[in-house]
């Protein structure tokens, strides 16, 4: 399945660049031509070597003051135990208001990693899917406007409301990983998230979500570098945790368990499945995957937060014309 027109976004990723960097990377990706910049929302790096976690919220009110055009999205917040979903809904409100109706609210089940900071534990799997359903339940409420009041298994609302409210509702994403989330969520969400371009997830989305809820957005590290072997080592030093899997990765409680579980991982082990170097075409192959799965939407991470410059005028100059070709 392909898609007729694939919009390419932007990572700007918490783990590895601080506030103000975060904010002049946004101004420089809208000014490179990418049609969204999505966020991530993280109160740790994955591994020590990234280096930052600052606060995405307060970093999406800045970006949406220093930006004019490009789409935000967060990619994703968890709604469950740092934050209460009534709290969300009101932030998420807020920066639909900053930035004049570009906001998608992105959601997901979590990692301990951000998570277990609140001494709360970390629940199962199926339990934290339960949390993630009664908190999009609040949050739709809340968004419809007037005064919510709600009491679930795992949550309570007293007469909530919020009193600034977009005239643009918020759009809702939902980040899944398989058929159990999908069958759950995709009748609560106007857009599927997900890191694999996997076919079976969007068409099985199709089937259960509204008729214009077909937007499915993707994410793919890549390592531009003019050294492909810079790349390679840069990409070993940050993110040799992505290949552990979500079902490993969500439940690592912090950097030194990362390190831990990743420290038989090679240089070549990461050259295999994330695109390192200056070749253009390995990473329009790359993300054509998405495009070929049925994704509409496809958010690139550039790894190394100081290696941001360089790799915006790459996308400008080459790699947005190329991909936009491709996918045409």
């Amino acid at each position: 399945m392909s898609c007729p027109r694939v919009r390419f976004g932007y990572t700007l990723l918490t783990e590895q660049a601080g506030p103000r960097a975060l904010v002049r990377h946004a101004v420089s990706a809208e000014r490179a031509g990418f049609d969204f910049a999505v966020m991530s929302d993280h109160y740790s790096p994955w591994l020590t070597e990234q280096g930052h976690a600052p606060y995405a919220w307060s970093v999406l009110g800045a970006v949406a003051q220093a930006t004019e055009r490009v789409e935000l999205m967060t990619y994703v917040t968890c709604p469950l135990i740092r934050y209460h979903p009534a709290v969300v809904a009101q932030k998420a409100a807020t920066v639909q208001l900053l930035s004049q109706g570009r906001f998608t609210l992105g959601l997901g089940a979590g990692e301990n990693l951000n998570e277990h900071v609140v001494g709360s534990g970390w629940p199962p799997v199926n339990v934290r899917h339960e949390m993630l359903g009664e908190a999009l339940d609040i949050i739709s409420g809340l968004f419809d406007g007037g005064y919510l009041n709600f009491v679930g298994k795992h949550y309570r609302v007293d007469s909530a409301k919020l009193w600034d409210l977009p005239g643009q509702r918020v759009p809702l994403a939902v980040a899944v990983s398989g058929e159990q989330s999908v069958d759950l969520f995709a009748a609560r969400a106007d857009a599927l998230i997900a890191v694999e371009p996997d076919a079976g997830l969007c068409g099985r989305w199709r089937t259960i979500a509204a008729p214009d809820a077909n937007r499915a957005i993707g994410q793919l590290p890549i390592c531009f570098d003019p050294d492909e072997q810079a790349a390679v080592r840069r990409a070993h030093e940050q993110f040799r945790w992505f290949g552990g899997g979500w079902k490993v990765n969500a439940e690592l409680p912090g950097p030194a368990g990362f390190a831990g579980a990743t420290r038989f991982v090679r240089p070549e082990d990461l050259a295999g499945s994330i695109p390192c170097g200056p070749d253009t075409e390995k990473i329009v192959q790359a993300v054509s995957a998405y495009w070929q799965a049925g994704f509409t939407d496809v958010a690139l991470v550039q790894i190394g937060g100081e290696h941001q410059d360089g790799f915006l005028g790459f996308a400008e100059d080459e790699l947005l014309p190329a991909l936009r070709a491709a996918a045409a």
